[in-house]
């Protein structure tokens, strides 16, 4: 049995007081949720806070995204051994507005992963398609694409150790959702993937559905049998909303 994860990714938003604020509510609530895992991922600058903060909780900590060397001459980059020193658990990599609008590439995201994975690390590796590519009908192309050069650098039995999410790019931050059915076939078509390969894996990996999932529709996804959870953008910044989420991974 897969445990859910409802990880959040709070995107560039937040200040010192904000934040406090908004972790102070989670962990007043967090008695609500008895079965997923949450995970929250805050900008950098606020990691050390939100760690300070988040001290004898069960909520894991995450950075948004990470670099792909360990030190040097990467102006502006944070190493993936920087965040296991200030105490994250997990790492965003290949979310899609890294890929959209950075123009980071698949092989750049698998070195991520690999980076990642080899700090001790746990990367959430986010996959998914654009509005003209699922309306071309090629989603599980590029989903595929975008698995297999992880697999081809990493080989499969690395996904173990790793958190897939799917993110329809048409669904986030549009106010757009993917049916719950079509998300199940997604999810499906990874795990399908994956066990064509090792099946051991494929029943490990927790598969979370990552495109505008909130409090009024978490449960119909989560009840869907290869979703195990969530990645969360703007209802993680609302205590009340993010909770709500968790429990509905209880049922």
């Amino acid at each position: 049995m897969r445990q859910p994860l409802v990880a959040g990714n709070w995107k560039m938003n937040g200040s010192l007081a904000s934040i406090k604020t908004l972790v102070e509510g989670i962990k007043a609530g967090l008695s609500s949720v008895t079965t997923a895992e949450l995970a929250v991922c805050p900008p950098y600058v606020y990691i050390p806070q939100v760690a300070a903060m988040l001290k004898g909780t069960s909520i894991a900590l995450g950075a948004q995204d990470v670099n792909d060397k360990e030190s040097g001459a990467h102006t502006g980059e944070v190493a993936p051994g920087m965040l296991t020193d200030v105490g994250c658990k997990y790492a965003i990599v290949g979310h899609s507005e890294r890929r959209s609008i950075y123009g980071e590439s698949d092989e750049f995201t698998a070195r991520k992963f690999a980076a990642a994975r080899q700090a001790g690390l746990v990367p959430i590796l986010c996959v998914g398609e654009l509005l003209e590519e699922r309306e071309q009908g090629i989603t599980e192309d590029v989903v595929a694409r975008q698995l297999d050069a992880v697999i081809k650098l990493e080989g499969v039995a690395a996904l173990a150790d790793a958190v897939i999410a799917y993110e329809p790019v048409w669904a986030i931050g549009t106010g757009k959702t993917a049916s719950p059915q079509q998300a199940q076939d997604v999810h499906a078509f990874i795990r399908g993937k994956l066990a064509a390969l090792d099946a051991g894996v494929a029943e490990k990996v927790q598969i979370l559905y990552g495109g505008s999932m909130n409090a009024g529709n978490a449960a119909d996804l989560l009840a869907m049998s290869d979703i195990d959870g969530g990645l969360i953008g703007g209802a993680s910044l609302k205590p009340d909303d993010f909770l709500a989420i968790g429990k509905a991974a209880n049922a």
